[in-house]
């Protein structure tokens, strides 16, 4: 039984004629293949983060197309649901003024015969005063031309004096809301007497006659 010496460490069998160096292992060096692998896949990556990039720019695009999209359609609900309810409230009003009619021909009438007296008249007048503030106008004019949009003629008649188509006299007022027309304005109308217009075109040409010739000779 041998003993050890203390101190002394057992070395690697050393071949006979190699260096020292020879005996310690060396560090094995990473070949190419391995140092460009690194490489590649962080190339990769970045590619593969590129194009989640790209989708996510997409999608973005494609949300906010569909937000601006609902806006729009939003806004456009708003507008017609406000137009629809001004509508809708013209109606109401225009009903309850057409209701409304009869009672004011009746204060009408009253006033012109002298009877819209007292308590009466104070009821007549606020009557009047809150379909005006409702937006109730009334029109038709003696004298103003004849309009089949806006008059109805029950009486027709010729007169010499007029020129064209003319309301003569008033036989029902019209109303009007806003630019709706209730009713339209009861009227006589007068056209001018037939050969009227032709006697007087003669009438015409001949005093521009006798302008230029210089009028008749005096004796």
């Amino acid at each position: 039984m041998t003993e050890e010496t203390p101190g002394f460490e057992e070395k690697p069998d050393v071949p006979s004629g190699a260096t020292p160096e020879d005996a310690e292992p060396q560090a094995a060096s990473p070949s190419s293949e391995e140092a460009a692998a690194p490489a590649g896949d962080a190339s990769a990556q970045n590619a593969g983060l590129v194009a989640q990039l790209d989708q996510v720019r997409t999608a973005l695009g494609e949300r906010t197309a569909d937000l601006q999209r609902l806006q729009a359609e939003f806004q456009n609900y708003r507008r017609r649901v406000e137009r629809d309810r001004i509508a809708v409230k013209e109606i109401a009003i225009a009903n309850l003024l057409t209701e409304l009619l009869p009672v004011l021909d009746d204060i009408g009438r009253a006033r012109e015969h002298g009877e819209l007296v007292g308590g009466f008249k104070s009821v007549a007048e606020s009557l009047e005063t809150v379909a005006a503030k409702m937006g109730l106008q009334q029109f038709g004019k003696e004298g103003e031309p004849f309009d089949p949009t806006i008059h109805e003629a029950l009486m027709h008649s010729y007169a010499p004096d007029v020129t064209e188509t003319t309301c003569v006299a008033i036989l029902q007022p019209g109303y009007r809301f806003g630019e709706r027309t209730i009713r339209p304005a009861r009227v006589a109308v007068a056209e001018p007497q037939p050969g009227a217009q032709t006697v007087k075109a003669e009438e015409t040409t001949e005093a521009g006659d006798d302008k230029e010739n210089g009028g008749p000779d005096e004796g």
